[in-house]
């Protein structure tokens, strides 16, 4: 009944600030790097957020999560709250990176740092390079997640199968609570969308994977490859993007529309198709998971696959 009453609570919230942005012109408008045809209300990301934090503060309560999990988590906050300033008024990159910088700070302290970093042939476990690691990784997180939030129902559906997957995987009411939150919004944002998430949610959903992905890896150091494989459309369409952008020597700050699922939606792939692609990859994805026991096996299966589609999507729409 919980998780019942908070989808309704963020399907309710979300049609809430979309007349509001309506009403007062608060619209994401066409650019550069838009996938959409016409201005759209934006900011429903708030409706996750509220959702969300609710959601995980009635689980502490209840004692039903973890401490230093809660407490990674509810440093979220202040990623919002830098993510909805930007929406509304737009910050230069260093103030956004100060405020990235000092959210991983908080979050790898509330984790009680990163153990150790399991790369197959050998191990990591010099606190100084895993924390290093594990900083960057967080802002990367961050990053990328906003770069993906592209198109109706995309970066929403990633974070759905990603709640549901961990909660198959490890359990946790955490993860229904996320599930909960995206859904209501969801409904809203699919295609033709009627809202958009905005930074203020695009933002927390990259910390979240990020504070899960060091969670569980620091249960078991091969959790990290489990969640990593599991993001894999996401972390390497962001990586793999930037990297030939700047080996084309173009200017990594200037707007774009190079990123796998932008250039499907060029070749004629409708927001829907897109998204359910997506759904499907990381379906397979998950299956691999269970099938090879071995993840680094499995992981190197769900690597050959995206190598495929990367090839399948330059075929039809090239990089340039």
């Amino acid at each position: 009944m919980f998780y019942i009453i908070l989808f309704f609570l963020s399907f309710t919230l979300t049609y809430i600030i979309k007349e509001y942005a309506l009403r007062n012109a608060l619209l994401a408008e066409v650019n550069e790097r838009s996938s959409h045809t016409v201005p759209t209300p934006h900011g429903g990301g708030i409706a996750i957020v509220f959702t969300w934090f609710l959601g995980i503060s009635y689980l502490y309560f209840m004692q039903e999560i973890e401490s230093r999990l809660f407490y990674a988590l509810i440093v979220g906050v202040l990623i919002s709250i830098v993510g909805y300033i930007d929406d509304l008024y737009g910050l230069c990159a260093k103030k956004r990176l100060l405020a990235q910088s000092l959210v991983a700070l908080l979050g790898i302290y509330c984790l009680g740092g990163f153990q150790e970093l399991n790369l197959f042939v050998f191990t990591i476990k010099s606190q100084f390079f895993t924390n290093i690691f594990a900083f960057f990784m967080i802002i990367w997180f961050i990053n990328l997640y906003n770069f993906l939030d592209g198109i109706d129902g995309y970066a929403g559906s990633e974070s759905i199968f990603l709640a549901l997957a961990g909660f198959f995987l490890f359990g946790g009411a955490h993860f229904l609570v996320l599930i909960a939150a995206l859904a209501g919004f969801l409904i809203w944002n699919w295609h033709k969308a009627k809202i958009f998430m905005g930074d203020v949610g695009s933002t927390l959903l990259g910390y979240n994977i990020a504070i899960f992905t060091l969670y569980y890896a620091n249960e078991d150091s091969y959790n990290f490859w489990i969640w990593i494989a599991l993001f894999t459309p996401f972390w390497l369409d962001a990586t793999l993007t930037l990297y030939r952008r700047f080996k084309n020597a173009e200017k990594l700050s200037i707007a774009h529309k190079k990123h796998f699922y932008q250039r499907l939606v060029q070749a004629n792939w409708s927001h829907a198709q897109v998204t359910i692609a997506l759904t499907c990859l990381n379906l397979l994805s998950f299956l691999f998971i269970l099938l090879f026991k071995n993840i680094f096996i499995a992981f190197v299966v769900i690597m050959g696959l995206h190598y495929a589609i990367i090839k399948f999507i330059d075929s039809k729409k090239a990089f340039v």
